[in-house]
């Protein structure tokens, strides 16, 4: 394949994983078990490696920190928004929240996701607590079902870099409200993570 019947394929392929997903969320709604259909989906479409090269997926240059991330289709109103996240290892964010329902799987590399819950009564906005309830590594085979008001960190692990597909129910670019958590002194802030880059264009 060149590089143009690869783009056909992969967006192809892209529309009709999407199609599907979307399919699950009218039907099912919200919930934990359609999150595991969407995840297998998901999980079918990064099988499919030749389809997103390092080439046209590549991480910040000389193992520099932070994410590339790039758009693969995102529908009107800003809803179900596919990206490709590329990172190099050694980084990792601040626990935080989406606001809205999130899927990852892995095409290639690893990521050590810790999900949180919390210890207190909410009452305090700006406070929490917080302690660790699993660990799930998020690699090729396997990936990453988050609610809405579900707390995660990311941590890249291994030695090389990762290209993990994020599905989100609403565009990363629309989510206002996110909110990040300090797990040594248990302070509340908005998340705006510079973690990420600007969404980028993928290389032809």
């Amino acid at each position: 394949m060149n590089a143009t019947d690869v783009s056909a394929a992969r967006a192809a392929a892209i529309a009709s994983t999407i199609d599907r997903i979307r399919a699950i969320e009218a039907t099912e709604g919200v919930t934990r078990p359609a999150l595991e259909k969407i995840r297998a989906e998901l999980l079918a479409l990064a099988a499919q490696e030749h389809l997103f090269p390092s080439a046209t997926f590549p991480p910040p240059p000389n193992g520099e920190k932070g994410s590339n991330r790039y758009l693969l289709q995102q529908d009107p109103g800003n809803r179900f928004a596919l990206y490709m996240n590329a990172l190099n290892p050694g980084n990792a964010t601040k626990p935080h929240d989406h606001t809205t329902w999130a899927v990852v799987v892995a095409v290639d590399g690893q990521e050590l996701n810790k999900v949180y819950e919390r210890t207190d009564d909410g009452a305090n906005p700006d406070k929490a607590s917080l302690r660790v309830r699993e660990e799930i590594l998020v690699e090729p085979g396997r990936g990453i079902c988050l609610m809405p008001e579900d707390i995660h960190s990311i941590h890249t692990t291994g030695d090389r870099p990762t290209r993990h597909l994020h599905m989100y129910g609403l565009a990363l670019e629309k989510l206002d409200n996110r909110k990040g958590y300090d797990p040594d002194t248990g302070e509340v802030v908005p998340y705006n993570s510079n973690f990420m880059k600007p969404t980028l264009q993928a290389r032809a």
